[in-house]
Order: structure tokens, then sequence, then C-alpha cells
């Protein structure tokens, strides 16, 4: 809603520019209009501006809360599952048990993916990242399904989304089993979606048993904790891939080339490189002296977020959960799991990083809760693009359902002003 409008005088004129006002958060100044005046906004980094309407996701960073449509994380990390979840971030609402189940069941029908697929990942070395492999599968759905997808029909655009969190658990699987040079599994009809994703990932094809069900349970929780996060940077590419009304499956694939980066989905990574150089909890001291120290290029990974400036509320939950996989496992993590829980102690008692806000982020734990599952870190990025699947279908659907545009972003030019071509043999 418009409830108000800012003025800015700029160049001997007053410009309008409306207030809207949100349901949750803070006020947003529409500047749409100020091209109009001959001048346009500079933001780096897009700290202060919205670039999009939506009803997805909400997080105030502040108070460290974590809404999908409207829910808190941590319920929704107790007391649901994955596909509940999914439901919801894709349609707006929780499903009735009936709605639930023909939801699961449509999942598991397209989780199977075509036998040519697999010559993408024989294309592949076993040594190749994961994330080009994830990156080049999910690009390649486009050539199967792209005279199948109407973007203008909603129907289609269901179809898509559902397709791409179907696949996108056995695609992973496949990037795990490439890299050991093992033979990939089919999903099985019997198992629900992170059974299927255990079972594909370390299963034999003459398994009939299900897979450990708190192993289960902890990979169901992690892809619900990743599911969305608001217009972070592999969303927002995903958007802004699909304003151009590429197919669907080429701006997911964009999405996962953004968040390949170390400071977006390998930043759990990061922590857990960062958890094994400490070693042991006698050395803690060490780190944390030359974590305050300016002049030492050492950092506290999984501390601090670019949003949360307040405890993460995913990481909590992830905590848990880790604690719950070490027990199960007797993994080899245990020693990594107090190291991280005495850094977190310390660093939540120290003024040093209370001052600065940095408080254990989701990443902080996820690494050692992967690792302990037997997820080598070169794939934790593949298994954030799992769980953020249905948070850029169901952006990249929210777009394409309302109005838009083309994104086309602004610049502040600092080069040379005109200057003439002078010949090569005159320079």
């Amino acid at each position: 809603m418009n409830d108000d409008k800012a003025l800015l005088n700029f160049n001997n004129a007053s410009v309008e520019l409306p207030i809207h006002r949100p349901t949750l958060g803070q006020d947003v100044i529409e500047v749409s209009s100020l091209g109009k005046s001959g001048a346009f906004t500079y933001d780096p980094g897009f700290m202060a501006t919205a670039a999009c309407e939506s009803k997805i996701t909400f997080i105030d960073g502040g108070k460290g809360v974590l809404l999908y449509r409207g829910y808190p994380i941590d319920q929704l990390a107790e007391k649901s599952d994955f596909m509940e979840v999914c439901y919801l971030i894709l349609n707006g609402e929780l499903p009735t048990q009936a709605g639930k189940t023909a939801f699961e069941k449509k999942v598991n029908d397209h989780m199977a993916v075509d036998p040519i697929i697999e010559n993408i990942f024989k294309g592949f070395k076993k040594e190749a990242h994961p994330m080009a492999m994830i990156t080049a599968a999910i690009a390649s759905l486009a050539g199967l399904y792209h005279d199948q997808t109407n973007i203008k029909n909603s129907s289609d655009r269901m179809d898509a989304a559902i397709k791409f969190v179907a696949k996108i658990p056995t695609l992973t699987a496949m990037c795990y089993r490439h890299g050991k040079g093992e033979t990939f599994l089919s999903p099985r009809k019997d198992l629900t979606y992170s059974e299927n994703f255990i079972y594909m990932m370390y299963g034999k094809a003459s398994d009939t048993d299900k897979p450990n069900p708190v192993l289960c349970k902890a990979m169901d929780t992690i892809f619900v904790l990743h599911a969305d996060h608001e217009q972070n940077a592999s969303t927002s590419t995903v958007r802004l891939s699909g304003s151009t009304d590429t197919d669907p499956f080429a701006a997911f694939a964009a999405g996962a080339t953004a968040l390949w980066g170390p400071a977006h989905g390998g930043a759990n990574e990061a922590a857990l490189n960062m958890l094994h150089e400490i070693a042991s909890v006698d050395r803690i001291p060490h780190y944390i002296a030359r974590a305050k120290d300016k002049s030492d290029s050492f950092r506290l990974m999984g501390f601090g977020h670019r949003v949360y400036k307040n405890y993460d509320p995913r990481a909590s939950v992830m905590r848990k959960i880790c604690y719950d996989v070490l027990e199960e496992t007797g993994s080899h993590e245990l020693e990594v799991f107090k190291v991280a829980k005495a850094l977190e102690k310390i660093a939540l008692e120290d003024a040093y990083f209370l001052e600065r806000k940095l408080y254990p982020n989701v990443d902080f734990y996820s690494g050692i809760t992967q690792s302990a599952l037997g997820i080598p870190s070169r794939l934790f990025t593949v298994i954030f693009t799992l769980g953020r699947s249905v948070g850029w279908a169901a952006h990249w659907n929210e777009m394409l359902s309302n109005a838009y545009k083309i994104g086309r972003p602004r610049q502040l030019y600092t080069g040379y002003t005109k200057r003439d071509f002078v010949a090569i043999d005159e320079r």
C-alpha cells in the first residue's frame, strides 16, 4: 500500500516517491520514478534496495526471526517435514493430509531421471567439483522439458517446480556416486523423499530395508532449514535470469552457479575446515586471539551473517540435529563438535564478539552434521542446492505470476570520457 510519499529535491525540482507499507519489516521507498529526474540510486550489494515484492519468506535479522509463509522456522523444523514445507512454500498454505499425500506421490513419481542424464556425469572426471556436475545436470533438464513448459501457464510452472524438487535429490546422489565410481541407483516407490536420498547416496540395488530413520530425519531437517532465505544472491539470480522469460531449469542452473561461491553456499565447508584447523579445545584461545588481531588474515567462519544480527534461528536447530547424528553414528567428528560447542560458548560471552554481533549461524554446525552423515565437504554446496530448490522454484513462479520487468540494473560509470581512436602505429 502507498500510505504516504517521500519528497526528494533534486535538480531544483521535487520528486514524489511512494512509500510502501509491508505486513512485516521496514517501510520501502519506491524509487522507480527517480530516473525521470535525471538521477539513479547507487547501492553496491543492494544493501538498501528491495528489487521485488514477495509473500514467501520474511527475515528479521535483528530479532533472529525466519518465517516461511508466516510460520517460524523452529516450529517447522520440529513439527513438519520437507515435503510439507515444500507444499507450503509453493502453495502458500499448509496441506491437508490428503493434499500432502497427493503432493508426495507426485514428487515421488518424478524423482527418476531420464537415462540420458547419465551421460552428463560421464562427461566429467571423477575428481570434478560436484557443483560443476549439478549445474550441468540442472541445465540439461531444460533440454528434456523445454517444449513441455509454457511459462505463462500456471499449471506448467507448478509442474516444472515439482519436477525440479523431485529430481534434485537423484541428481545430487549421482554427483556423489560418480565421484566414487559407483553405479547410480534409481529412487524407490516405497521410500519417502529423504529416505530415497539416503538410499540413492549410500545404498545397494539389493537393499529392501529402509535407511536409518535418525539419519533420514537429520537430512530432512537440513533440507527444511535451507528451503528458502528471502532475496539472497542465488534466489535473486534465479529471479533476474527468470525475468528474461528463459527456461525455468536454465534459471535454476544460474542460481546454482551463484550458490557455488564460498561467500554463499560454500560457507559451511569453510566453517568445518576452520574447526578441523583448530582441532582441539585447548587451542581455541590462540585462534580467538588471531580472530581479534586485525593484522591476521584468520577469520572465525560460521559466525556473523549479512542478515542476522542476532542468533541465527536455524543454528539452534542444527546444533541439536548435529548432536543426534554424532550420537547415532559415533562419528569421527565428535572431537570437532566439542571444539564447536566450546568455541560457541566463548564467542557468546566474549565482549568482542557480542559488540560486533558475531553470533553462530547455520553453517557453523551444518558442516559437522553433514560430515558425520558421510557427506564429503565438496558436496556440501550441492546439498544446499537440493534444499534451496523449492525456494528458487517458488520465487521464480511468484515473479511470473505477477507483473514483472526484465532486470536491468543501472551503473555509476567512472571510466574514460569520449576519446578518439588512434592508429596502432601512432600509439
